[in-house]
């Protein structure tokens, strides 16, 4: 070389990841009031069965439909995304969520008859079900693959989170001022994502390269190689065209909705809803040694625990070695809980029955401690443990993931609806069926169902640790591959 030619040094890309975290934080707020809304039940029933306002006192249906009714507005609200998320966009269904729910947590707190906490339940599902369908796959579109198996599982994280912290108000807090909370994380996450962009992938399948190349840059940063995947990306997109109801019967596409709907279907079948919306009544009908509420915040503890562990080994255990692991955790957690309710005596009477007065509470503290009964205390314990480290946060990760991207607004949409109409149908049974068969039952059911899923993510699962969209499209397309051959 010769010693007057200068050496050019080129720059080297830097992908800085500040402004994704942001956006990320910003819509996952939804998830965090779905949560919240999802358990509200747990410890206002307990409340309501000793209102001094006889208009909000509820019998066994009624408590039935309140626990349930949740999730029919989500499989509303979920069916509405499906048209949504590609009309309007990600980020706008999103929003859009805010209206329902705090609606909703209007009327509850001002609710002086049954049917106002069962019209709030029902707004605060339907901006579940619109959020539930929106939010993966707004994360899994504005997210780069090093860090989209961490950030997919952001929205059960926050769910869990919102969650817990309705249990730990509801030791303290009236449950009319819990409705009041509710209204604040939605009305947050609308602010927030005001200054956030839509996803560049949803902007370029509308037209708008521009505001595309604009929206990739604030959320790669200025220096990095963003022009590179915005190029991947259109060109994925071009590759496609518009989506027809021929195309539906080729695998590229029939393959991944249906893994998507089945796996949303088999995480409903495990009881998870009807487990956390009746908590509190189910560790009252065991007769654990502690006040079922202080038992409930443990619970949620320990899911908030696992759900962050779930997070730190997502990309680097892989999504199907979580699967096996929580299907197998919570197959020995329900099958516990099978045989524990079938040979222990429980309290007599039905779910909601099991409500027990204070001074009741406190001379059962004062007798001599059973060891036995920490057994449902556990077994629930690790049922919520292996729930959400594999089949909570990576169900809606893969439905993201696999989902091909002309059909994922209307996929994922449909993907909620049945998850959550098979959640409305588990939570409205599972009260009744306890009441007419006991605990055992349910329990037992759900324990086949778990092996079930075992079986089903070794035959139908794909790994999509590391893997871009495109790679994962391009899997489905090809039935064997996920390399992308320029050509």
């Amino acid at each position: 070389m010769d010693e007057k030619t200068p050496l050019i040094i080129k720059p080297t890309s830097r992908t800085s990841n500040a402004r994704l975290y942001l956006a990320v934080f910003s819509a996952v707020l939804g998830n965090f009031n779905f949560g919240y809304s999802l358990v509200f039940p747990s410890p206002v029933i307990p409340q309501l069965k000793n209102s001094d306002n006889p208009q909000l006192r509820m019998d066994t249906e009624q408590i039935a439909w309140f626990g349930s009714i949740f999730t029919l507005g989500a499989a509303a609200g979920g069916l509405g995304a499906m048209l949504l998320n590609d009309l309007i966009g990600r980020k706008l269904s999103i929003m859009v969520s805010a209206v329902p729910s705090t609606v909703g947590y209007i009327v509850m707190g001002g609710a002086q008859a049954t049917w106002m906490l069962h019209l709030g339940r029902f707004l605060t599902g339907i901006a579940g079900g619109m959020t539930a369908a929106s939010i993966p796959v707004y994360i899994s579109e504005i997210s780069h693959p090093k860090v989209r198996g961490a950030l997919g599982s952001c929205p059960q994280i926050t769910a869990v989170f919102g969650a817990l912290s309705l249990y730990a108000l509801g030791l303290v807090v009236p449950w009319q001022w819990l409705a009041v909370v509710g209204e604040i994380p939605a009305l947050l996450m609308l602010l927030l994502l005001c200054f956030m962009p839509d996803s560049p992938r949803y902007l370029i399948i509308c037209g708008k390269q521009k505001q595309a190349h604009e929206a990739l840059e604030f959320l790669r940063g200025p220096d990095s190689d963003f022009m590179t995947e915005f190029n991947r990306i259109e060109l994925s997109i071009s590759s496609q065209g518009k989506i027809r109801w021929s195309d539906l019967t080729t695998p590229f596409y029939y393959k991944p909705i249906l893994i998507s709907i089945v796996m949303r279907f088999l995480q409903q079948m495990t009881g998870i809803t009807p487990i956390l919306v009746y908590l509190e009544p189910i560790f009252h009908k065991t007769d654990v040694f502690l006040e079922p509420k202080y038992d409930a915040a443990l619970v949620g503890a320990i899911r908030l625990l696992s759900v962050v562990i779930a997070a730190s080994l997502m990309d680097k255990a892989g999504r199907k070695a979580l699967l096996y692991t929580s299907g197998f955790l919570m197959f020995l957690a329900t099958l516990t809980m099978t045989m524990y309710s079938h040979t222990t005596p429980c309290p007599s009477g039905n779910l909601t029955d099991t409500v027990l007065p204070t001074d009741v509470i406190a001379q059962q503290g004062e007798a001599a401690f059973n060891p036995i009964t920490l057994i449902p205390l556990i077994s629930t314990m690790v049922f919520i443990f292996g729930y959400a480290m594999g089949w909570g946060p990576i169900t809606w990760l893969l439905m993201s993931e696999i989902l091909p991207l002309g059909a994922r607004g209307v996929a994922s949409g449909l993907c909620v609806g049945v998850s959550w109409l098979t959640a409305f149908v588990l939570s409205h049974v599972f009260i009744h069926v306890v009441e007419t068969y006991g605990l055992f039952v349910p329990f037992l059911f759900f324990s086949v169902v778990c092996v079930v899923n075992i079986i089903f993510t070794a035959v139908c699962v794909p790994e999509t640790r590391n893997r871009s969209l495109e790679e994962i499209e391009n899997y489905f397309r090809t039935g064997r591959s996920f390399t992308i051959i320029d050509t």
